[in-house]
């Protein structure tokens, strides 16, 4: 029989188990992933082991395309499940695509250097400042390489309260949030606008909590030495039930979605503000800009500098316009210049029929790296891999296209230099 006594957030997938609210956490890590990376590497903190069996479950429920690609997509890596342990060294691998998703309780806390893992989701009952910072840290990995410059924090038992806490790292920091409905219904842009900016209106208050009493957190119930959690409910664990519910209707009050800085540090400006403030101490004025742009042999150098000092460009894309060019993006945000698309540029250089001194041949296989261009980024036209793609081939491997079409790998690399010269020249901007 169920205790007669009022159950709050502690008592979620401790002592009471809806199915509704597992369902319904499953759902939104799922419409996050599609709305952002459906392959970016994610670690799911659970209770306990029946939490993360349930959890992964539910999530490969709601991703039967994904599961039906690969099988291991979803996994839970408990110490319990030989199986799943068997994937972990597979799931911390970059160079391992799968598993994608681990659902976990506590094996996966500590010592595990998962550098690749751009989601964390909290939905664990966590009190113990060390044990916070830990779970943490399976997310503060950089790697380069791979493109890991930063993750997302998705908390759906306030754990991340404690980052205001002055014994996490220095003084309190604000958090944004924003409402689960808005992340699960596609056709809302709202989740954009609150992902990547804040009302400069809204007030302390708003951006640190919802109206729910505050924390019953006490840094004195926590033993810091082990990190381990004070489960002290005023009985005894051993007598702890779990009391199965269903056929409710669970509403969520709230999700927080958080960025770091290169410092660490959460990011609580606009997206806007905050690019602009990080281009500005890379680049003193919009020609200092445009030189070293021009200037440079790759411009996706540039573009991957400017992501390791902070830029996050996928935010952008998602704030601004995907249609842009990495060179629009900061020549609009930081320096208020108008922008033009990259299939503007791509126009405008047809337009003057730039391609008329190459042959036939090169012409057919500029115009469709153009193309690439405009469907994509200027990765399209740079690098070894851009005569690989799709609309290329017909035309033949890499180096019979260069030698070929354009007299040799230094003629063809010249000929990509002066396509971007005539991308970003000031007659296309």
């Amino acid at each position: 029989m169920i205790d007669d006594r009022i159950f709050n957030q502690k008592d979620f997938d401790r002592t009471l188990v809806i199915n509704e609210r597992t369902e319904l956490v499953a759902q939104t890590i799922t419409s996050y992933l599609k709305r952002t990376d459906p392959m970016a590497k994610t670690i799911v903190f659970c209770n306990d082991i029946d939490h993360a069996e349930r959890m992964r479950r539910a999530l490969i429920n709601l991703n039967p395309g994904q599961v039906a690609k690969n099988d291991k997509y979803v996994m839970k890596i408990t110490g319990d499940d030989e199986i799943g342990k068997a994937q972990l060294d597979n799931f911390i691998n970059p160079k391992k695509a799968y598993p994608v998703i681990a659902t976990t309780s506590e094996l996966m806390s500590t010592g595990v250097d998962a550098k690749t893992c751009k989601l964390i989701v909290l939905d664990q009952n966590i009190q113990s400042m060390t044990k916070f910072k830990q779970i943490i840290g399976r997310g503060t990995r950089i790697d380069e390489k791979y493109n890991k410059l930063w993750f997302t924090i998705l908390d759906f038992k306030k754990a991340t309260e404690l980052f205001a806490d002055e014994d996490f790292d220095g003084p309190p920091e604000k958090i944004l949030n924003t409402k689960p409905e808005v992340i699960i219904d596609e056709e809302c842009d709202d989740f954009i606008t609150e992902l990547t900016g804040a009302d400069e209106n809204i007030s302390n208050n708003d951006l640190l909590g919802t109206n729910e009493p505050e924390p019953e957190y006490d840094p004195r119930s926590d033993n810091f030495d082990t990190g381990e959690i004070n489960t002290d409910w005023g009985e005894d664990e051993s007598r702890f039930i779990k009391f199965q519910v269903s056929g409710i209707t669970v509403k969520k009050i709230a999700e927080r979605v958080q960025y770091y800085d290169t410092d660490g540090k959460l990011v609580t400006e606009s997206f806007k503000d905050y690019t602009r403030n990080t281009i500005l101490k890379q680049y003193s004025s919009l020609d200092d800009f445009i030189q070293k742009w021009q200037d440079a042999d790759r411009k996706q150098v540039i573009i991957d500098e400017l992501a390791v000092e902070g830029v996050i460009w996928g935010a952008l894309d998602d704030d601004i316009s995907k249609d842009l060019d990495p060179f629009d993006l900061i020549c609009h945000i930081a320096f208020d210049q108008p922008a033009l698309t990259r299939q503007e540029r791509a126009n405008n250089v047809k337009k003057r029929n730039y391609f008329t001194k190459y042959s036939e041949t090169a012409q057919k296989v500029l115009n469709a790296l153009l193309d690439g261009y405009a469907d994509e980024v200027v990765k399209a036209i740079e690098g070894k891999d851009a005569l690989k793609a799709n609309t290329i081939v017909p035309f033949g491997r890499p180096l019979e296209i260069a030698k070929k079409a354009f007299g040799g790998p230094r003629k063809y690399n010249t000929a990509i230099s002066e396509l971007e010269a005539a991308l970003y020249s000031e007659k296309a901007g």
